[in-house]
């Protein structure tokens, strides 16, 4: 084929997939952004006043909103150690040579395949019901009571589904990782005397750090963005305790009408995430080495 054939190719398969990202993505987003500056109770009949930056200053001044930032920067924080330290120990277990190190991947990564409302209706069950019969059956309500009505359980319980349903997703990014890193490197320091404990942190960790970089953003991004088991388990409850970002916009938008500041919401939202998970990437890129 010449260039002018393989240019016209190029231009006929990706077309359609640029056209598609345009109309689900970019003018939707441009949209947002135009909504952000008016005042508009979403009813097509009503008038659409523009307001300029108003939105925007009436956000920083929302409580509940700079509650659900901090509520969910907790949430976040907390979903990135456990999601990335299980998932790591997961993928550890089952490259170890273990006979059953199959089925226990695939046990592991199920969760992962069930919605995300599912699990929150499954665990909210257990949180609930289940808690409360174990703990009147063994006699203790120091630990098995309702978790989702108190504020900080109910968020733990939140992180809990959160990395029950990633961990095995992450765990089979850290099993591609592993396995990618040669035998002759681990043979090599096992013959120089390096033990366990020195061969996972100075050579799986450093060697795994491409791995990292995609875990890390995925976390990142998953927790900040959680929406359907925020809904299923919890729904933002109680009195607003685990109301995530997610859930904040949608129901300033949608439960209240007010489609400009929950607008502004979403675009204050998108820039947090886009910086939080850019910095990410760019300090994780600049510690991988290659083999």
């Amino acid at each position: 084929m010449t260039d002018k054939q393989n240019k016209l190719w190029y231009f006929i398969f990706t077309m359609p997939l640029f056209f598609i990202f345009l109309v689900v993505v970019v003018i939707p987003f441009l949209i947002g952004i135009y909504y952000s500056f008016i005042n508009w109770d979403g009813i097509a009949s009503n008038p659409k006043v523009f307001i300029r930056f108003d939105n925007y200053a009436t956000l920083f001044q929302d409580e509940r909103f700079l509650d659900s930032a901090w509520v969910t920067i907790k949430f976040t924080v907390l979903a990135l150690i456990s999601v990335n330290l299980f998932g790591l120990i997961f993928a550890l277990v089952v490259t170890a040579g273990f006979k059953t190190s199959h089925i226990a991947r695939t046990l592991l990564f199920m969760p992962n395949l069930i919605g995300g409302l599912i699990l929150g209706y499954i665990w909210r069950f257990i949180f609930t019901d289940g808690f409360k019969q174990i703990g009147s059956i063994a006699g203790s309500d120091a630990f098995f009571f309702n978790w989702l009505i108190h504020p900080e359980y109910a968020l733990i319980a939140l992180v809990i589904v959160f990395t029950w349903q990633m961990a095995g997703y992450t765990m089979v990014i850290y099993i591609a990782g592993i396995q990618g890193i040669s035998d002759e490197v681990m043979e090599a320091a096992k013959v120089d005397g390096a033990n366990l404990w020195h061969r996972i942190t100075r050579i799986v960790f450093p060697l795994l750090m491409p791995s990292f970089t995609i875990c890390l953003f995925l976390t990142l991004s998953g927790a900040f963005k959680i929406y359907d088991v925020n809904l299923s388990l919890t729904n933002g409850g109680p009195m607003h305790a685990t109301e995530l970002f997610a859930m904040n916009i949608f129901n300033e938008i949608f439960g209240y009408g007010n489609y400009g500041l929950g607008q502004a919401k979403a675009i204050v939202f998108f820039v947090i995430v886009a910086l939080v998970t850019v910095t990410q990437v760019v300090i994780t890129k600049r510690k991988e080495v290659q083999m």
